[in-house]
């Protein structure tokens, strides 16, 4: 059964999602833009009965603290350190991780300072190589470049909109109908919040950090070779497929699957990533982790 959690981490209220044994080796879950730790509500429900899984929300998302952008600084550095000080919080040891879209950054932040946690990789269309930023990223790199411009301002401030929002839902998606309208009225409503258009527009900003950082998290991936699962849907236009077949070149120990869907590929291929992740972590990650005291 699911609990819903908030612990103080430096300052700040830190909302999760936990459930299962402590005996189960653990899955941190790392979310997405615009969603938060809701995006895995079902994966959560369909695992915790073989595995511990601990999914946070970010400063600035879902149901964690909120402090202004003059109050904290919003960066993929400081929400990869909220996240190592919430690790520790809850004193997780070992753990495969998890991530997808912004998940990624702050993931591959983490594992590069910390590999002996790593048990194990799961990608969902999250970035490490320059070659998954085609051209919707236009916008974005001109904001990169001159951040003080309204034009510039005004084209990522697109991604804000509530059709935006719902577009990252339902495009690359077969069939629609299975995709249910909650999700992006549920993230919808946490960015219209007073405040939060400025903290993305920081983190769209603050994404420029991390293009420069790919090659420090290939290295990790050559040296550590930890065992990775690529489960991407293929028809995403933010993160296409030409950001996931690169893995292949560092990685010696990957399964990898282009699965028939867009973005948030949990919504409509659930079972399928469900059964990919149990036999990959089965084969990858033995069930002897001691439980955290």
């Amino acid at each position: 059964m699911t609990t819903y959690n908030t612990i103080a981490v430096n300052g700040l209220n830190i909302f999760y999602r936990e459930a299962g044994s402590r005996s189960n080796p653990t899955i941190l879950l790392l979310h997405g833009y615009p969603t938060s730790s809701f995006m895995f509500r079902n994966l959560i429900s369909k695992l915790e009965d073989r595995y511990h899984l601990v999914a946070p929300d970010y400063p600035g998302f879902g149901q964690s603290s909120m402090p202004s952008v003059t109050e904290f600084e919003y960066s993929f550095d400081n929400l990869a350190n909220v996240m190592e000080q919430f690790i520790d919080a809850i004193g997780l040891g070992k753990f495969s991780l998890y991530v997808m879209d912004y998940g990624a950054p702050v993931g591959y932040r983490i594992a590069a300072r910390q590999p002996e946690r790593i048990e194990g990789l799961l990608v969902q269309n999250g970035n490490a190589y320059r070659e998954g930023m085609t051209d919707f990223w236009a916008p974005i790199f001109r904001y990169w470049e001159h951040p003080e411009d309204p034009a510039n301002i005004d084209g990522v401030a697109v991604m804000l909109k509530p059709e935006s929002t719902r577009w990252q839902y339902v495009n690359g998606v077969k069939d629609i109908s299975k995709i249910s309208p909650d999700t992006w009225l549920h993230d919808q409503a946490l960015l219209d919040r007073p405040g939060n258009r400025e903290i993305q527009l920081q983190l769209f900003l603050s994404y420029g950090t991390n293009p420069p950082l790919y090659p420090e998290w290939q290295a990790y991936f050559r040296k550590y070779q930890p065992p990775t699962l690529i489960i991407w849907g293929e028809h995403d236009d933010i993160f296409p497929a030409s950001g996931a077949h690169p893995y292949k070149r560092d990685l010696r120990n990957i399964e990898f699957h282009l699965l028939d869907t867009g973005h948030f590929a949990l919504e409509d291929h659930l079972d399928e990533i469900v059964s990919l992740i149990d036999g990959f972590l089965e084969k990858n990650v033995k069930r002897t982790t001691v439980p955290a005291l």
